[in-house]
């Protein structure tokens, strides 16, 4: 029997546009770019240099990030397969709110899991969710970059 076909997410062709009309205007102004450096004059060497460098340093962050995304995913998979995904089941306000005492509960387990195990990926990946359940996206991202970090090429 053959497995079910993944669909892909819609989040992840919108990226993927998104990030194609963003090269697409890095070649339309990198011809702006080249001659404006080749006039000599310094303020437009510095203008020109700023439309080749500005973009391409856009580009390594996106391309990071989807590096990023595609470690998750594999890890997420891993876990999966595993039956060890972490689970929402923290309570919520009629409004979709998670419930902010019981996300801190739930947060407090999972950096203590990181504590007791710093070098297991699996406890920095569920403390990226955690963190996200708590609504710090920002340690949620540091937490998953160090999951990444930890996972093992595959």
């Amino acid at each position: 029997m053959s497995e079910p076909r993944r669909r892909i997410p819609r989040g992840l062709l919108f990226a993927l546009a998104v990030t194609a009309l963003f090269v697409l205007y890095v070649w339309a102004v990198a011809g702006r770019g080249v001659a404006m450096i080749s006039t000599g004059e310094p303020v437009l060497i510095g203008i020109g240099t700023g439309i080749l460098v500005i973009p391409l340093l856009v580009l390594a962050l996106i391309t990071r990030e989807f590096w990023l995304a595609a470690r998750v995913q594999s890890m997420a998979d891993e876990l999966a397969a595993a039956g060890a995904l972490p689970v929402d089941d923290l309570p919520r306000s009629p409004g979709g709110r998670i419930d902010r005492e019981a996300a801190d509960a739930a947060f407090a387990a999972r950096r203590a899991a990181v504590e007791t195990t710093p070098a297991d990926w699996r406890a920095w990946y569920h403390l990226g969710f955690a963190y996200d359940a708590a609504g710090d996206r920002r340690r949620a991202r540091a937490a998953l970059r160090k999951a990444s970090g930890l996972y093992p090429a595959r």
